[in-house]
Formats: structure tokens, C-alpha cells, sequence
């Protein structure tokens, strides 16, 4: 009697294991053949998408500061993504495409620097699994909308629109951003690092800071920024990363 029950018990076990692996099997099968959205498995992106909704409903992100003393030495360089070209700061202009009118307004690195300048020190995160502690300087993008397009928020001061977009000069990386992370007083058009002016590497001469999302997200000398009730298109989300990116 005990023979056949520990026969059974063999037999479930194997029959349970083989039938987990042909299970693991076929989602595998599934996930690389089956519907696809935005470059990934549209099963795994309905999970992110449910995230994504989750997170909405969570109270603003406080982000945790850091001391001087806390700052790399050296800060690592996340992708050279739209950086290949070269740059001239009296020819630069950040263009903002303006989403009713339809127009294009150029800003100078003098009229972004004319605006009060706030740091942040914080843990910058990498999808790459490193973070570091970096300094950080700029205009606060809340403080630039405000001033230069006060009729895209409405009376609560809120942007009108859910997402912002931008892309580097040359189109080659974009990103795709919500608005109430934009509009976080700790998001930066950043021109200085270590109080110094950006490095090439790191996005001279303005590239986007937004402690509250993974460093895909802080997009390097931005060339173009507009806004979409849509999601704009997003490098990474089209190769099957999350499109929040939050932390």
C-alpha cells in the first residue's frame, strides 16, 4: 500500500512538472509569436499598462536629496542616443511645438538660463542596474511653462494636455513623458552639472533631468518638445521596455 502511494505521489509530481514545463513552453512560444504592441508581447504590455494605472493613483513622488558630499566623482554615461552630431551654442534653439497654433518657438540657452536655477542631487537610476548620486542644475520645466505658455494649463495650473514628448536634434531618440511627472518641481531643463556646464556625453548643451523616472527617460540634448493627449512615441517603450519608467 505504501509502495503505491509512493508511486502515486511520484507519478503526480513528474506529471505536474512535465506539465509545468509544457506550459512554460508554450508562453514563451506565445510571447514571441503572438500579437504584438509597441515592439513587446502585447501580454506583457496590457502589464504594463495595468501598472501604469495603478501608479496614476498614487500621491506625487517625493524625491530624496542628497548632500554634496554624497556626489560621484565620476558620473557614468547613459547612451550617446542623438548625440553623434555636433553642437553650437549660438545657433542652438530648444523648439517647442506650440499644440493649437501649431507654431514653433525657438529658445536660446540664454533665455533658459534667465530663469531662476534650481538643483537637485539625487540617486540617478540606469535600466542597466548601476545608480550614483549626481548634481544637478537647470530651469524648473514647471517655472518655464508658466512663463512662456501659461495658456496650456488650466485653472488649477495643470497642463491641459496628458503627455509631453521631446526628441534630440536629430530625431534618432525620443520620449514620450506624463504630464504631472513633467510638471514635478524637481524636473529640470539641466545645463549644469557639479555646477559646472554639461559635458557633451551628458547632453550639452540642455538635456532633460526627472529624478522621478529611470534614466531612459532624461533625454539628452533636447531639440524638440511637444505635448499630445496620446502617448508620444518612445524609443525604449518600442523595444519592449515600460513606457512609465517610473521608480
Amino acid at each position: 500500500m505504501k509502495k503505491l502511494q509512493v508511486n502515486l505521489r511520484n507519478f503526480l509530481a513528474w506529471t505536474l512538472f512535465i506539465g509545468l514545463g509544457f506550459g512554460f513552453y508554450y508562453l514563451l512560444v506565445y510571447l514571441k509569436n503572438g500579437p504584438r504592441n509597441q515592439g513587446v508581447s502585447q501580454f506583457l504590455r496590457q502589464g504594463f499598462e495595468n501598472n501604469e494605472a495603478l501608479s496614476k493613483d498614487l500621491p506625487t513622488q517625493v524625491v530624496v536629496e542628497y548632500p554634496k558630499s554624497a556626489v560621484a566623482k565620476k558620473v557614468k554615461v547613459n547612451g550617446m542616443y542623438g548625440l553623434k552630431s555636433g553642437v553650437d551654442t549660438t545657433s542652438y534653439r530648444m523648439l517647442v511645438i506650440h499644440p493649437e497654433r501649431r507654431d514653433t518657438m525657438g529658445f536660446t540657452m540664454a533665455q533658459i538660463e534667465a530663469m531662476p536655477k534650481t538643483e537637485v542631487i539625487f540617486d540617478f537610476k540606469c535600466i542597466e542596474g548601476w545608480n550614483q548620486i549626481t548634481w544637478w542644475g537647470g530651469a524648473v520645466f514647471s517655472t518655464f511653462i508658466n512663463q512662456y505658455y501659461p495658456d496650456l494649463l488650466d485653472d488649477k495650473g495643470k497642463l491641459k494636455y496628458a503627455y509631453v514628448g521631446l526628441m534630440t536634434p536629430d530625431q534618432k531618440y525620443y520620449v514620450g513623458i506624463d504630464a504631472e511627472s513633467m510638471m514635478h518641481p524637481k524636473t529640470l531643463l539641466c545645463y549644469e552639472m557639479k555646477n559646472q556646464p554639461l559635458p557633451l556625453k551628458q547632453g550639452y548643451p540642455v538635456r532633460l533631468i526627472i529624478p522621478v523616472k529611470f534614466g531612459i527617460k532624461h533625454l539628452k540634448r533636447i531639440g524638440y518638445l511637444y505635448f499630445s493627449q496620446t502617448k508620444p512615441k518612445d524609443y525604449w517603450a518600442e523595444r519592449g521596455y515600460d513606457y512609465d519608467s517610473g521608480h
